[in-house]
């Protein structure tokens, strides 16, 4: 209910004009791909809107590497201000209006926690908080509209719950998104926080719908989050090197780990599957990683 809840108060505001929800969450909230547990609200807010001085007009790339550091570092000083003077006070109004309990809570620059009461005691595996992540660093789109309500709306007709109509980062872009973050752990054998696993569980369980052929097929929009990524998510390799997107959306994309990378990633995946943060049917770890094998052919065949 409470990520509904945020997303309808979020979009139905002047401000969700210039916002995507992506992610995980829409992946299972939208278009119910995948069937993990996945609770985090992951928003852009478009960078055009953000620096209009800079980044109005176009498609909201910089032309150039030292354009982009200081688009970001333009970003990383107007976003947390942004969250303060304008999120916030939107989340604390709709908060009175309904009668909600609950709290925010600000432990970064770009994460807005709602914190609120718990029905009952768990495990600690799923804190009572949703969890709202804002980056402007891309436009977002390509997006489409769609209308959401809480899973348990089918199941009590007589409650009144939530329902909310979100831009949606199309899973055309997703896609490309989780295969890049993938290709860029291969070749650094480093996770990139807890639960990285989850990319390789999601990628699996979008080819498995009938949205996978246009993904995979979509170049264009390949093209544009590889160009993104290398100018505001620069990785190197161990070795120095440049870890090329281009390249990667072009035909040499990996996102099969491995020697130690791919021991890494398979205690990451273990963890949350004890934790138990994915369905009661997912795949052995091996399983998964032929599937993405399989992702990984057709990705490159098809460039």
């Amino acid at each position: 209910m409470w990520v509904v809840w945020a997303l309808s108060v979020l979009f139905e505001a002047e401000i969700g004009e210039h916002l995507s929800f992506k992610g995980g969450t829409s992946l299972s909230k939208v278009y119910g791909i995948i069937d993990r547990f996945s609770e985090d609200i992951d928003l852009t807010y478009d960078i055009r809107t953000m620096l209009p001085e800079m980044a109005g007009g176009g498609d909201g790339i910089p032309t150039s590497r030292s354009q982009g550091q200081k688009w970001t570092e333009s970003v990383r000083q107007q976003l947390p201000a942004w969250i303060d003077e304008t999120i916030k006070p939107l989340l604390i109004a709709a908060m009175e209006r309904d009668g909600i309990q609950a709290t925010l809570r600000q432990e970064s620059k770009e994460r807005l926690y709602i914190d609120f009461p718990a029905h009952r005691e768990g495990y600690g595996y799923v804190r009572p908080a949703v969890m709202l992540e804002f980056g402007a660093r891309s436009t977002g789109e390509p997006t489409e509209v769609h209308t959401i309500a809480c899973d348990a709306a089918s199941h009590l007709p007589e409650v009144s719950f939530p329902v909310a109509a979100p831009r949606v980062m199309k899973v055309e872009r997703t896609f490309w998104e989780k295969a890049t973050a993938a290709h860029v752990f291969c070749a650094q054998a480093q996770l990139k926080g807890e639960r990285f696993a989850r990319h390789w569980h999601d990628l699996a369980a979008m080819a498995r719908t009938p949205r996978f052929e246009a993904a995979i097929s979509d170049r264009d929009v390949a093209r544009s989050v590889a160009r993104q990524k290398a100018i505001f998510f620069r990785e190197k390799a161990p070795d120095g090197s440049v870890i090329d997107y281009e390249s990667a959306v072009n035909g040499s994309l990996c996102i099969v780990p491995e020697g130690e990378a791919r021991q890494v990633l398979a205690d990451d995946y273990k963890q949350m599957v004890d934790a138990g943060l994915l369905h009661a049917n997912a795949p052995p770890f091996d399983e998964l990683m032929q599937t993405c094998a399989a992702i990984q052919a057709r990705a490159n065949d098809g460039a």
